[in-house]
């Protein structure tokens, strides 16, 4: 639960949730790159300076969740370098990227209407509301249960 009351205190602090916005406020470089398929982004830290690289060619929809992710290694592990988020990251058990995802499903779904809708809507229901994978949306539900 530290987690979640970490990300509720940022919000808090920037008056957003938005993580495109919140890294700006960060000072968080976000560059957007043509890269393979089969990688959405990285956080790398250097000198001092942190950056998000993300797949230009994602849609609008995954470049948030992607900056999300990254926005959590930049917040919770800043001076390390992230590997490639790939599009089977979702499914790590790795701590490190299990930590990112679960910050990013704070970031991105507001906790009054996770609970709102939970007995009111299925889980997939409440992933196709805020545009994000089911994936993260578990992840919410195993850590408060």
């Amino acid at each position: 639960m530290f987690l979640k009351e970490y990300v509720a205190n940022l919000i808090n602090k920037y008056a957003t949730r938005d993580p495109f916005e919140l890294a700006t406020l960060l000072n968080i470089y976000i560059i957007k790159w043509n890269l393979h398929e089969e990688i959405r982004g990285y956080y790398k830290y250097d000198r001092r300076n942190k950056y998000i690289v993300i797949n230009s060619n994602l849609s609008d929809e995954w470049k948030r969740i992607v900056c999300a992710h990254e926005l959590g290694h930049a917040i919770l592990h800043p001076r390390l370098n992230t590997p490639f988020m790939r599009k089977s990251t979702l499914f790590s058990v790795d701590k490190i990227e299990r930590e990112a995802n679960l910050f990013a499903a704070y970031l991105l779904i507001p906790d009054e209407n996770l609970f709102e809708y939970y007995g009111e809507m299925t889980i997939y229901d409440i992933a196709a509301l805020h545009q994000i994978p089911i994936e993260l949306i578990r992840l919410i539900f195993n850590d408060y249960f």
